[in-house]
């Protein structure tokens, strides 16, 4: 363990911008919040687009040149800034409006330095894009990917883009998953910085180019980081041409994950 001191790098960016973003969600959590539809069945609330506030404040004063992209927001800075930050503030809104604490705020500088933050642990997982830690109480410790708990969250929400070739439902049918794993599933990309941390062996989604989704960005960095295998369902590299997300702790789960996506 080693206690980290306060820097104007790019991680200390991320870790303050996603922690002001919990602090707002863990504040109004429970409250009756109002609702902005955004069809299809999902919304945003209040939380959401008050959470990337603080978030995208801490980042203008830190590093007023770079540009950001918001959940809520969009689009602020020009879109061809050679820095750019991708920010989802409320990830497992639904879980959220519930009254569920399963939902993490998603920082990341694209090809960067990103943190997780859990609003209700208190936890905070980030990355300068080469290590990967995790902050409890001032102290932080490094991340350390393990499949010893065989638990595999499998992400089951719409759209199902690569569908009728690989349907995330069909694989905790497959009978090899069955004796291997166990599913779980829990609808908020915390799942991935609980891979990292070894909470859980793998996660895997359905989806497109997740890399640079705001969703997406701050976890798979985290991941990277700390060691894990992270491919497309079709086993290549995601980016631009990506499909999906398979994130695994090793290189053993992965091997076997794959092998059940591909029959």
């Amino acid at each position: 363990m080693i206690n980290s001191s306060a820097s104007s790098d790019d991680s200390a960016v991320a870790i303050a911008a996603a922690s002001a973003g919990a602090d707002v969600v863990r504040s109004l959590y429970g409250r009756r919040l109002t609702r902005i539809d955004k069809g299809a069945g999902d919304f945003a609330t209040a939380a959401d687009v008050e959470a990337e506030k603080a978030i995208v404040d801490v980042i203008r004063a830190a590093r007023p040149d770079d540009a950001v992209v918001g959940e809520e927001g969009g689009q602020q800075g020009t879109a061809d800034a050679a820095r750019q930050w991708l920010v989802d503030p409320l990830c497992g809104t639904l879980n959220y409006a519930v009254g569920s604490m399963l939902v993490a705020v998603n920082v990341a500088l694209r090809d960067g330095a990103a943190a997780v933050a859990d609003p209700f642990s208190g936890e905070v997982f980030f990355t300068d894009g080469t290590s990967a830690w995790v902050r409890r109480d001032g102290v932080d410790e490094p991340l350390a990917p393990t499949s010893a708990t065989s638990l595999v969250d499998v992400n089951l929400d719409p759209p199902f883009i690569n569908r009728p070739g690989f349907r995330a439902v069909d694989l905790l049918a497959h009978p090899a998953f069955v004796e291997r794993f166990r599913p779980r599933v829990v609808s908020t990309t915390l799942a991935l910085a609980w891979v990292a941390a070894g909470k859980r062996a793998a996660y895997v989604t359905d989806g497109a180019d997740l890399a640079g989704s705001v969703h997406f960005a701050a976890g798979i960095a985290l991941c990277r980081a700390a060691g894990c295998v992270v491919t497309g369902i079709d086993g290549a590299p995601t980016g631009a041409e990506g499909r999906g997300l398979v994130v695994a702790a090793d290189a053993e789960t992965h091997g076997q994950l794959m092998s059940m996506i591909r029959s």
